[in-house]
């Protein structure tokens, strides 16, 4: 085959999308020039990269949706009881955002760069850890469940719901970490399409099994709250399985063996901490301020708390846009950086920002107008419909500074600058929407209050991102 045949099957194989144009050094180099002279190429790629992540974010957005309405049916207590152990588990889940944010970035990196070696050695780093914190976070969360519950606010009759379904989702955690760590990995490779796949196969299975054991049917006892823990944790289990048969059968894009040498590396898990510890701080920040932020929210009683977890369910749908394009920003810059073309990587940062803000746009269309339709799927209590729906109008209002700074942070995470984010969100969370929030329910104004702070937040962390973006200075981080 001729250099000049070779150089046009790799171009089809860039027009599909497929991660394994970056595998050596020749193609790594077409790659960047091709996305450096085509604009459509660019756009391509971005929107190969981000719509299976951002249908997998909108399907597990939905499906938690689809959870909370099966639960919300049984009674407003098993409702408020769901909701309050939601933040509880993304806090608990926070430290692994650190280690995914730091694969993601050096995995990508080592691609653009053609070292597919030190990509997989990265992998199993990740594995290792992700296995160690994962079993010590579940149990954990297993011993402390009451006590978290009671921590949140719940009222008496709330108690004793909130702990049983803690307890059997901590159960759960191990697999969550696994296929959460496994799916960053693949990301940085360039592959969103497999974690996709399965993460949807396993929320599928998982409203079916809240359909059994929740209602009791299939021969199976109604087990209502304590149903849909279990069908969350079992369907966890299986996502965590087809994960690892991703990473391990031949001819993936990772290919690990159980042979190969999964002994700590110093130096590597040196840099995985050195990009990601500001991430975790971050996630941390993020997490016990929404905790906090609900717990505000709880002190004005049990119908408040199962409207604001409505609005909770459709302000993390909101997410889905900003998100997606945000993993596809991380994927290209970390792969532009890696193959030494600082030029290409901020171009892909701004692409990414200005077609995820299109499609955040139509969806806040939607929660302005439709707010009272789509709480009314939740619950029939008019009440906490009316409630829901202003707070969505809120939520609209935000979505192109929402979109902004999830997707222009995600390419500060792919250049290792994972600083920043840290910096806009202790200040957004804890210095603007906590204090705010506290302030406007003090001043009567109850949940809309409550949003309006989370607004300003927003507004404030758009505006932070996107200045550090501009400068360039992320630019010049090692990693």
């Amino acid at each position: 085959m001729s250099h000049k045949d070779e150089e046009n099957m790799i171009k089809e194989e860039i027009e599909e999308g497929y991660p394994e144009i970056l595998g050596n050094t020749l193609q790594k180099n077409f790659f960047v020039e091709e996305l450096a002279q085509n604009e459509s190429l660019l756009n391509k790629r971005i929107w190969t990269l981000a719509w299976p992540a951002m249908l997998e974010l909108l399907l597990m957005s939905l499906f938690g949706m689809i959870d909370m309405v099966m639960v919300g049916n049984i009674n407003k207590q098993s409702l408020a009881a769901v909701g309050l152990t939601n933040q509880p588990t993304q806090l608990a889940l926070a430290v692994f955002q650190a280690l995914n944010v730091g694969s993601t970035a050096l995995v990508a990196r080592f691609i653009g760069a053609g070292d597919r070696e030190k990509a997989k050695a990265v992998v199993r780093q990740s594995l290792v850890l992700v296995l160690i914190m994962g079993t010590a976070v579940s149990i954990l969360g297993f011993i402390f469940a009451e006590d978290v519950v009671a921590f949140m606010g719940a009222e008496s009759d709330v108690l004793p719901l909130g702990t049983i379904y803690f307890q059997i989702i901590s159960v759960g955690w191990i697999f969550t970490t696994i296929s959460m760590g496994m799916a960053a990995v693949l990301r940085g490779v360039g592959d969103t399409m497999t974690p996709m796949r399965y993460n949807v196969i396993s929320n599928l299975l998982n409203v079916l099994g809240n359909y059994i054991f929740i209602y009791g049917k299939l021969g199976f006892p109604a087990m209502g709250v304590a149903g849909a823990a279990l069908s969350t944790t079992i369907t966890r289990s299986i996502a965590a399985i087809m994960a690892l048969y991703v990473i391990y059968k031949p001819g993936s894009s990772i290919g690990l063996s159980l042979k190969d040498n999964y002994r700590f590396d110093k130096d590597l898990l040196k840099r995985l901490l050195n990009v990601g510890l500001p991430s975790a701080a971050e996630q941390l920040l993020l997490r016990t301020g929404q905790l906090v932020f609900v717990r505000t929210v709880a002190s004005l009683g049990t119908a408040v708390i199962a409207a604001h977890q409505i609005v909770l369910n459709v302000f993390g749908l909101s997410f889905t846009p900003g998100q997606a394009f945000g993993m596809a920003a991380t994927t290209l810059v970390g792969q532009s950086l890696g193959a030494r073309r600082p030029d290409i990587a901020e171009r892909c940062g701004y692409a990414a920002r200005r077609i995820g803000m299109y499609i955040a746009m139509s969806m806040a269309v939607a929660f302005f107008f439709f707010g009272s339709y789509i709480a009314d799927l939740f619950t029939n209590e008019p009440d906490i419909i009316a409630m829901a729906a202003t707070s969505m109008k809120i939520i609209a209002v935000i979505q192109p500074m929402q979109s902004t700074q999830f997707i222009l942070a995600g390419a500060l995470r792919g250049a290792g600058d994972t600083r920043w984010p840290l910096y806009s969100s202790f200040i957004g969370i804890w210095g603007i929407r906590i204090v705010l929030a506290k302030l406007f329910i003090e001043m009567g104004w109850g949940l809309v209050g409550a949003w309006l702070a989370q607004g300003c937040d927003q507004i404030f962390r758009s505006i932070f991102i996107y200045s550090r973006y501009k400068t360039g200075y992320w630019k010049k981080i090692r990693v």
